[in-house]
This record gives structure tokens, sequence and C-alpha cells, in this order.
């Protein structure tokens, strides 16, 4: 389990949402003596549990698990200060001897911990223009406009996503550089052994739908009601999660609480197929089926245990 370097390796379980990511990382960190850390970006919000699945205590079954509950729903998301805490708790477990098993579907979140990724600066200035542009025109427009910058970025970055459409513009018009030439590489800066969730696509989506309608039946109207006193419509990311900003709307009087629910399930079985492309792009990935019999014993043969 321990390569050459001396330490031993991260390990990451990934995959879309819903595959049992969780669960796994547990049995993992409880057999090797690891430590989990949280890869989710909605989950580093405190109070979003139920909406974002978050294990409870007793799901955790004592394993520690770092970067849950950090920042506040009216902070906006940002993948180089999460990078930054995310390697300190890597670095520290390492020294100490201890596997730290990274857990989560957010992509670039996982790869900004293992991967030689440099995060370009931002300006308030400028990130405050273009979303004031994105407001009046809309993200398709702004799209378009990176399309004619930057083909490479326009055609991995969806049109109608316009944070990510921002982000890419205002890199661009700081650095004068290309957004696509900060986008991921795969020069791994930690020895790691990425394992991959694997789903069939229509176990998939009914595994979602079950998941959005227990989510409900656990008080997730409750959760954003209590969340929305705390500014959570003000929140450039946390307010725009999946099921949150579906609810908000149901609590605005704009959609019935059955539309909030069913958008729910839609826009997350889009974003599953967002990660299941992402996270297959990746070949270092080793995949193996959710529902295996002996997933944890083929998953320990992976690391090396």
């Amino acid at each position: 389990m321990t390569p050459a370097t001396g330490r031993p390796p991260v390990v990451a379980v990934v995959g879309a949402t819903a595959a049992g990511k969780s669960d796994l990382a547990v049995e993992l960190a409880r057999r090797l003596g690891g430590e989990a850390l949280n890869a989710d970006s909605m989950q580093l919000y405190r109070g979003m549990d139920i909406g974002t699945a978050k294990l409870s205590l007793a799901e955790r079954h004592g394993v520690p698990h770092h970067l849950l509950d950090v920042w506040d729903v009216t902070e906006t998301a940002s993948v180089a200060e999460y990078q930054r805490m995310a390697r300190d708790v890597v670095d520290g477990l390492l020294s100490a001897g201890t596997v730290p098993v990274l857990v989560g579907g957010s992509g670039l979140y996982v790869r900004a911990v293992l991967d030689d990724l440099q995060f370009p600066g931002t300006d308030p200035a400028v990130r405050e223009r273009l979303e004031a542009e994105l407001e009046l025109l809309g993200p398709a427009a702004l799209h378009q406009r990176l399309k004619e910058l930057d083909p490479v970025a326009a055609e991995a970055v969806l049109p109608g996503n316009g944070r990510r459409v921002v982000r890419a513009l205002e890199v661009i018009e700081l650095s004068g550089r290309p957004f696509s030439a900060t986008m991921p590489s795969y020069d791994a800066v930690y020895d790691n052994v990425q394992i991959g969730l694997l789903v069939p696509r229509p176990l998939l989506d009914e595994r979602i739908e079950l998941r959005v309608h227990r989510m409900w039946e656990a008080g997730l109207v409750e959760e954003v009601r209590g969340l929305a006193a705390r500014g959570l419509a003000g929140g450039r990311t946390a307010g725009r999660a999946l099921g949150y900003a579906q609810v908000m709307r149901f609590l605005a009087g704009e959609w019935t609480e059955e539309q909030a629910r069913e958008d729910t399930i839609r826009a997350t079985r889009r974003f599953a197929r967002r990660q299941e492309s992402w996270f297959r792009r990746d070949p270092r990935v080793r995949w193996l089926p959710f529902d295996a019999p002996d997933l944890l014993e083929r998953a320990l043969e992976l690391v090396g245990a």
C-alpha cells in the first residue's frame, strides 16, 4: 500500500451523485485506518445537510471527516481556497502515515487536490461587471463571446453554466491568456489511487429519483426555509445548489412543490451525466460496479491493501 515515497497514497472515491461514494469511502477508511476528506463543493456549507446527502455522525462510523461545514451559505465557493485547505489536511495526514480518503463528485475539486493546478487570481470589479452582463444578456450570449475568444474552453464549459462562463472570461481578461491554458492537467502532486463507482444509467436515474423523494421526506423544504433566513438566496454558490434553488422557487410562490421536486430530479440527472463525463475523461480512474458483492475487497485490492 505504501509507494516508494514511503508515504501512503491518497485514495479518491469518485463518480456520479447517488452512486454510493460516501459509504464506500467510510468502509475504505475503516479498513485502511484512514480519514475521509470531503470533495463535494456543496457539503462544504454549514446547514446544507439533507439536500447534499451529507452523512450523519452515526453513518460516519467513527471515521474522522474533514472539510464538512466550513463555509456559511452566503460565502461564494472558491476552488483555490478549497485546494489550500484540502492540501493542508492531506499533508498532515500523510506526514502521520494516515491514508487520506478523498470522496466527492465535484470533479474540479478532486483534481484541485490531486493534480498540479494553478488558479488565476480574481478582480472584484471585473467579476462584478461580467456578472452584471450575465444578468442582463444571459449565459448564452456570454458563452458565445467565450467561444470567440477561447473555443477550447467554450467546448468544455456548458452554455448554461453562467458562473463558469464568467470565470473563464474574467481569467482571459486579467491574464491575457486563454482560459483553457489553466484547465486541469493530469500531473499528480500525490501518489494516488482513484476508484470510480459505475452505475448503469437507468438504475442511476431511479436511484436519483428515490434520493430526491427521500430528501423531501427528511425535511428538505424545512432545511431550505431555515437557510433562507440565514441569507441563502444571496449566496452565489449555495443559493444555486441542486434542490435548494428549486425549493426556494417553491417558497417564493413561483412553483408548486411538485414542480420543485420534479425539476430537482431532472436537474440532478443532468448533473450526474456531466459528472460521469468528467471522470471518464480521466484515464487514471479505475471503475468498479457499485453493487459488486465484493466491492470493498476489490477496492482494497486496487489500493494495494
